[in-house]
């Protein structure tokens, strides 16, 4: 699906008798059928219903697969788009029932990422998480799949044409994670290029269509594509501060989350993705306009916390508060809350102060030994204004208490000759 054709497509949701805690169930359709726009179809037939139990052989009753049909056939429907995964063979059997196209959650997540992928980098990173989750699904009805074939360059005589997809598939996949690995190892150069700059390197999260990349735009001045719809955003982007007081900070725009999100996409952008681990802070941007925010903030924790980042320090920025009923006068903001609207320019002020006050909070006190041939070192760390006190240890060592950010004292006493003088004397300020 692309989002240059339009698609007639019917939407289905059901609701279980033991539903799973999250959105409410008409905001779960609401997001349902944003998505669906988003990908470029046309709703032509809305089903929200309810179900015990789903059916092990069409996920739906067939009393209810039979009402669809009638639907579909009325508006000539060419897409049946389900909230739910399906199995492969559920959606075998609905589509021989249809005559339509069947398309579950994940695959049409799938298929909005396939769109809006425009970098080298994350057009193989959805390759790769299309590629993953097509391999389970290689049962569908194609007659092919069911004849012997044998041949030059096969695996052997007797080679099923659903063998030889596969083990294509495997190659391609194969393929894709070593140049994502080529692409993740510059990464990493690069960010110890940037680590030995001194530069902070604060991370924009949150659910998607929140104003991660509004924001984004506010904060360096670029002019990056920002839409109100899902997932406009999918490439992260890093450039340099245009705010006074921030001269030396890096924003990184990131791809916005959502509920239930595909785990074949998880694992395909962890390359991306672990630019947020050398992230100094994290800016949690939550839409607080959206009725739902307390649980998509949940949402986005708990993905946090699986990629590994949840200790890094956090900002939550509640967005879009020109359209809440708030005084923002009254509100009184702190080091780790702000509020503000990134359309209307209002509270950025309130945000560079929390900033200014996150990374102080990075700051230790530390004495680290220096061997007398670290002249240069020391002579460095004076020019840096990091020196509050200097002794020289019986053995003739120098003896300097630094006030310094964690991160580059890490590095100072990774080097040789430098030591930390007693391990647990960190203070944090």
């Amino acid at each position: 699906m692309s989002e240059s054709f339009s698609y007639k497509a019917a939407i289905v949701q059901v609701d279980f008798s033991k539903r799973k805690k999250g959105l409410s169930s008409i905001n779960a359709f609401e997001e349902f059928k944003e998505l669906v726009t988003s990908s470029g179809a046309d709703i032509f037939y809305e089903d929200l219903s309810n179900q015990f139990k789903p059916d092990s052989g069409l996920f739906i009753t067939k009393g209810k697969a039979e009402r669809i049909k009638d639907f579909i056939d009325q508006t000539e429907s060419e897409l049946v788009i389900f909230n739910h995964d399906l199995t492969p063979s559920q959606e075998r059997n609905l589509e021989n029932i249809f005559k339509a196209r069947v398309l579950d959650r994940t695959g049409l997540i799938l298929d909005i990422f396939a769109a809006r992928a425009f970098s080298h980098i994350g057009k193989l990173q959805v390759e790769l998480a299309q590629l993953s989750h097509l391999s389970t699904r290689l049962v569908r009805g194609w007659s092919h799949l069911e004849r012997q074939k044998g041949g030059i360059g096969l695996r052997g005589p007797g080679e099923t044409q659903l063998e030889t997809d596969r083990r294509l598939i495997n190659q391609r996949i194969k393929s894709i994670k070593a140049k994502l690995n080529k692409s993740h190892k510059q990464r990493e150069i690069n960010r110890y290029s940037r680590n030995k700059s001194d530069q902070t390197l604060i991370a924009l999260v949150g659910y998607t269509n929140a104003g991660k990349t509004t924001l984004f735009n506010l904060l360096t001045e670029s002019e990056l594509y920002a839409k109100d719809k899902l997932f406009a955003t999918l490439d992260s982007v890093t450039r340099k501060s245009s705010l006074a007081g921030l001269d030396d900070v890096l924003f990184s725009d990131t791809v916005g989350f959502i509920s239930d999100l595909p785990t074949e996409l998880i694992e395909s952008f962890k390359a991306t993705l672990d630019e947020l681990k050398s992230a100094d802070i994290l800016l949690h941007v939550v839409d607080i306009s959206d009725p739902d925010f307390i649980f998509k903030t949940d949402q986005v924790e708990l993905i946090l916390k699986e990629l590994g980042v949840s200790e890094i320090p956090c900002i939550r920025v509640n967005n879009k508060s020109d359209k809440v009923s708030k005084d923002l006068n009254n509100i009184s903001n702190s080091n780790d809350e702000v509020w503000l609207s990134a359309t209307k320019n209002r509270g950025l002020e309130d945000l560079i102060k929390c900033i200014q006050s996150n990374r102080k909070k990075s700051m230790v006190k530390e004495w680290v030994e220096l061997e007398p041939s670290e002249g240069k070192t020391r002579a460095k760390l004076y020019s840096l204004g990091k020196v509050i006190e200097e002794t020289t240890s019986e053995s003739g060592l120098i003896q300097l208490l630094l006030e310094i950010d964690e991160k580059e004292l890490k590095t100072l006493v990774s080097k040789k000759g430098i030591n930390l003088k007693i391990k647990k004397i960190k203070e944090a300020i």
